[in-house]
């Protein structure tokens, strides 16, 4: 009986994880990678990369803060306000919800999340880098 209950317990913390990773992140909007030329988004938006600081210095876009995920909660006023727009920039999806709920819950309304991988959008937006350095 004892491991029955163990074994409920166990199922439901983990459906509850995984709810918790694929459930709608209230005010978070995916946008394509003209956004991160700073179309179709507030001009003061920040650019945050939450990435490890090793995959951010192998291939970034300019102007971005680097915060990894694991960081954020605890060093995110350093460079943020719950103010500004944000836009998240990472190479997974339930990295850009997580860091996105991380915000949410410390104020931030407006935030955005960049669809696709950081390198590879950054690849497809040369020509607009080029003319636009502050991109």
């Amino acid at each position: 009986m004892l491991i029955m209950v163990g074994g409920l317990l166990l199922v439901a913390t983990i459906s509850g994880y995984v709810l918790q990773l694929i459930w709608p992140v209230p005010g978070l909007k995916f946008v394509e990678a003209r956004a991160a030329c700073g179309l179709d988004l507030p001009p003061q938006t920040k650019k945050l990369d939450v990435r490890d600081a090793s995959y951010y210095e192998e291939c970034h876009l300019d102007g971005t803060i680097n915060i990894s995920l694991g960081r954020l909660p605890f060093v995110w006023d350093r460079e943020l306000s719950p103010a500004d727009p944000v836009l998240i920039l990472t190479d997974r999806r339930f990295a850009a919800m997580k860091a996105a709920r991380i915000l949410r819950r410390r104020g931030f309304r407006e935030i955005y999340a960049l669809r696709g991988e950081v390198c590879r959008i950054k690849a497809a937006l040369q020509p607009c880098l080029e003319k636009k350095p502050a991109c």
